[in-house]
């Protein structure tokens, strides 16, 4: 075997060796990987049961029910609502007109399956992707975001 062969054979080999490791390193990804979406967009892109995903929009006015540690809410876009449960303590900035980011899974139901509710600081928050939307339709807002989700449904 020449010099030339046994150059190839060492090249092909660790190229080989690349390829599986990153095959490996993309399926230990693939599980980590977590999509955010808005009511609307869950529904539109038929997020798949027990698709770990993020879900953000704002807790609609008079939808939240608490009985204990279990709570349920609605959440919403503007364009779409979706009933979220919750079982757990919520954090000390959660209320109703409040914009919320859920971690969980979508329940066979059609309801979201909340396994972590975070709200932001600021009680006007909105998840960008629904203030770009609001502003492309110029229905935004700035000093009363609720209305502006309101005047959309």
């Amino acid at each position: 075997m020449g010099r030339k062969q046994k150059r190839l054979l060492i090249i092909g080999g660790a190229g080989v060796v690349l390829a599986l490791a990153l095959a490996l390193i993309l399926m230990a990804l693939s599980n980590q990987i977590v999509f955010f979406y808005t009511p609307s967009e869950a529904a539109a892109k038929h997020v798949a049961v027990g698709q770990a995903i993020r879900l953000g929009g704002l807790v609609k006015d008079g939808s939240w029910k608490k009985d204990g540690d279990d709570n349920s809410f609605v959440m919403s876009d503007g364009k779409g609502e979706i009933t979220a449960h919750f079982t757990g303590i919520l954090p000390d900035l959660f209320r109703e007109g409040q914009g919320v980011v859920a971690e969980g899974s979508m329940a066979a139901d059609g309801t979201f399956m909340a396994t972590n509710v975070l709200a932001k600081h600021d009680e006007n928050y909105i998840p960008k992707e629904i203030v770009d939307d609001l502003k492309k339709r110029g229905e935004w807002r700035p000093d009363n975001p609720q209305a502006a989700l309101e005047g959309m449904q």
